[in-house]
This record gives structure tokens, sequence and C-alpha cells, in this order.
């Protein structure tokens, strides 16, 4: 597994050299404002390794693996999006939407939310 990779603009934001919406920081995980929200909630959680893809989600510490859903639970309670209701979503591959390739679950809410 690749700790930092100097290219992945994720990896810039989860060690600081780019400025971003902090909602939540912790060792492992960081949780940001996407800039592109596309609901009125629509915040991004990271691992601060680089992994590329769901895939590559086994090369984390299952402790890690774990901390990203909770810590999207934490982010939609914390944004006032837990009691009518979120979505946690991950793109995963160029056909699905992934336009970084770091993993990232969005949170999104605020709104009526329809599939996909």
């Amino acid at each position: 597994m690749i700790l930092v990779d100097p290219d992945c603009i994720f990896c810039k934001i989860a060690g600081g050299e780019i400025d971003a919406e902090m909602v939540h920081e912790e060792e492992d995980i960081v949780a940001f404002k996407d800039i592109n929200g596309q609901a009125p909630t629509h915040v991004l959680v990271i691992p601060r390794s680089h992994v590329p893809n769901l895939e590559a989600m086994a090369d984390l510490p299952d402790s890690v693996a774990k901390r990203l859903l909770e810590v999207s639970s934490e982010v939609a309670g914390k944004l006032g999006v837990d009691q009518s209701g979120y979505a946690v979503r991950i793109n995963n591959g160029p056909d699905a939407g992934q336009e970084v390739f770091h993993l990232h679950l969005h949170v999104l809410g605020g709104r009526k939310l329809g599939m996909p």
C-alpha cells in the first residue's frame, strides 16, 4: 500500500497541502466538504493512506475500514441529516463515476435523494 501518492489531490488534502473545509479529522481518516456538492450536505470521507479503489481497501487495517463507515455516520449526525436520512455512496471505477482514484465515501443529505 502506498501511504501517500504525491500526485493525488486527496492525499494532498489529507496532508494539509491543499485547503479544504474539514468536517472531521483524526489519525487515519479525514472528512471534508465536496467543492462540487450534489446535495445540500455533501461530504467526502477518506482514509489518509492512499487507497485507489474499493478492491484495494483490503490493504487497510480492519479498524480503519470500519472507521470509514463510523465516521460517515458521525458526520451525518454532526451536520444534522441523520434524522431525515442520508446516503453513503462509493463510486468505484470510471464507469461508476469515480473521478479521483483515492477511495472516498460520499455522505449526501439535506434533500430527497434518488437512485442512482
